[in-house]
C-alpha cells in the first residue's frame, strides 16, 4: 500500500464518522418533535374530556336539584337517591376522575344555601384551547389555568360565568 493511499482511507473513515453522527442528531430531533406532538395531543384529549365531564357534573346536579330541591352536599350523592327522596334515581353513572389530575380531586363550588353547585378541576396546568367553546363555557376563553374552567350549575335555566372572584368564595346571587 502506498503512503498516499493510508492516508485516503483515515479521512474517508472521519468522514463516514461525522455522516453517521450526523444521522443519528436527526433522528433525535425527530423524536423529540414528535414527543411534543404526541404530548400536545394527549392534552388537547385531556382537556376534551375534562369539557365533557363536567358538563356531567353540571347537568348531575341540576338533575339532583329538579328532583330534590336542594343542592347535594357531596358528590356521593350524585350517585344515587338521597335517603328522604321517594324516586330512585342515578344522575351520574359513577364518580369521574379529573382528567389532568387523573384524581377524584375536584374543587368544589359551594351553593349558596349550602350544597354543592359545581365543579372544578384541581389542577393549575394552562389550557392550550382558549376558543371555540360551548355557550354553557363563558369565560372559559380568559382561564388562566384549568381549576377557572367552573362547571357550575344555575337553578334560573342560565349559565353562570366560569370565573369567580376570588377562589372559594361565594358565586354571586
Amino acid at each position: 500500500m502506498q503512503p498516499g493511499e493510508r492516508a485516503g482511507r483515515a479521512c474517508e473513515r472521519g468522514f463516514t464518522y461525522i455522516g453517521l453522527l450526523v444521522l443519528v442528531m436527526l433522528i433525535g430531533f425527530m423524536l423529540a418533535a414528535g414527543g411534543q406532538v404526541a404530548s400536545t395531543t394527549a392534552q388537547r384529549e385531556r382537556e376534551t374530556e375534562l369539557l365533557f365531564i363536567g358538563h356531567q357534573y353540571r347537568d348531575a346536579i341540576g338533575r339532583f336539584v329538579a328532583q330534590n330541591h336542594r343542592y347535594p352536599q357531596e358528590l356521593n350523592e350524585l350517585l344515587g337517591a338521597a335517603p328522604d327522596s321517594p324516586l330512585p334515581a342515578h344522575f351520574i353513572r359513577r364518580l369521574y376522575p379529573d382528567p389532568m389530575t387523573r384524581a377524584v380531586d375536584w374543587v368544589l363550588v359551594p351553593a349558596p344555601g349550602g350544597g354543592i353547585m359545581g365543579v372544578s378541576s384541581a389542577s393549575a396546568g394552562t389550557p392550550l384551547k382558549h376558543a371555540g367553546f360551548d355557550s354553557a363555557d363563558l369565560g372559559f376563553e380568559d382561564a388562566e389555568a384549568y381549576h377557572d374552567w367552573v362547571f357550575r350549575f344555575d337553578p334560573r335555566g342560565r349559565f353562570l360565568p366560569a370565573a369567580t372572584p376570588a377562589r372559594g368564595t361565594a358565586p354571586p346571587h
